[in-house]
């Protein structure tokens, strides 16, 4: 073998062996970063379905999952996020901002809906990666803050740790903050969780204008032996009572839930991908739709409590 083959064939080896390199240090950077760490990673599994990312209308856009939304608003001063999923799916919400031609970079502000760690366990890193305050309930920051889970939440013993938020900012109901052209709303929505927070924006294309509406969860879930009806948790009891109103009387055209499933969000979502209806998402009779529907359930679970039957 002449020195000049031999010289080749040693080049290529490293240009080859820098190549498996890259890749593997890209996964041992991750597997390090404990911001990224998954969390209750196969129970989670079924809310992770990766979805492409879409315009839902104007500047508000979709870049979550088939179970958890992550919504995304576009101003002309950067970017918001709404939730931040968990810590598994950061790489591909990060992603699919670049799918829109967006940078993670370009986010000043994480509006957080709940404390619980399959919506804001991503948070963290999310925030470190794009500078972004983290906003969120006064209760719920407090939760954030630490990473624990908040002793007073009804699911307190289901739920797991998260990454701590450092850059981070509470909330009161009513308070609100402009981005650019757009104003967001915060809307305290207690009951799911104490500092449970709802948000709403304006959103325009043309002269078509809509009120969108991003509603935490209100699913009346607990762990076994927590009572909504017991006199220590009354906050919570009428918290739910007061959010199912307040959310009626919100002026809504498009409604975005945490769980895509809870609103109908999907079925709208999979509308528009049948039939190319640009405003399968307007419903003004969404909220209030929301509003009742887990009403319904709070109430069935109110009636199980007094009858004794409630785990």
């Amino acid at each position: 073998m002449t020195r000049a083959l031999q010289a080749l064939i040693g080049g290529l080896s490293l240009l080859a062996g820098c190549a498996d390199a890259a890749p593997r240090d890209a996964v041992q950077s991750a597997a390090a970063d404990p911001l990224l760490t998954p969390i209750a990673p196969e129970y989670a599994k079924r809310w992770l379905t990766p979805e492409e990312p879409i315009q839902v209308h104007g500047n508000t856009y979709l870049v979550g999952f088939e179970g958890l939304t992550v919504a995304l608003i576009r101003t002309s001063e950067g970017l918001i996020l709404v939730d931040g999923a968990l810590p598994q799916a950061v790489g591909e919400i990060e992603a699919n901002l670049t799918r829109l031609g967006l940078s993670i970079r370009d986010v000043k502000y994480i509006l957080s809906t709940e404390p619980h760690y399959d919506h804001a366990g991503g948070l963290a890193a999310l925030s470190r990666d794009s500078g972004g305050t983290v906003l969120a309930a006064r209760e719920a920051a407090e939760v954030l803050a630490s990473g624990q889970p908040g002793r007073t939440d009804p699911q307190f013993s289901m739920l797991e740790p998260m990454p701590p938020v450092q850059n981070l900012r509470a909330m009161q109901d009513g308070e609100t903050v402009t981005l650019g052209e757009v104003t967001v709303t915060a809307h305290a929505t207690p009951g799911h969780t104490p500092g449970s927070m709802s948000w709403s924006w304006r959103s325009c294309e043309g002269d078509d204008c809509r009120d969108v509406v991003f509603a935490s969860s209100f699913n009346p879930i607990s762990e076994d032996g927590y009572r909504f009806t017991a006199p220590a948790n009354r906050s919570l009891h009428d918290g739910f009572i007061r959010t199912f109103a307040g959310m009626r009387a919100l002026p809504c055209d498009i409604l975005l839930s945490a769980h895509p499933g809870q609103s109908e969000q999907d079925e709208r979502r999979a509308r528009r991908a049948a039939d190319g209806l640009t405003n399968s998402f307007v419903d003004p009779s969404a909220c209030r739709a929301y509003a009742d529907r887990h009403e319904r359930l709070f109430e069935a679970r109110v009636a199980r409590e007094r009858a004794g039957t409630e785990p």
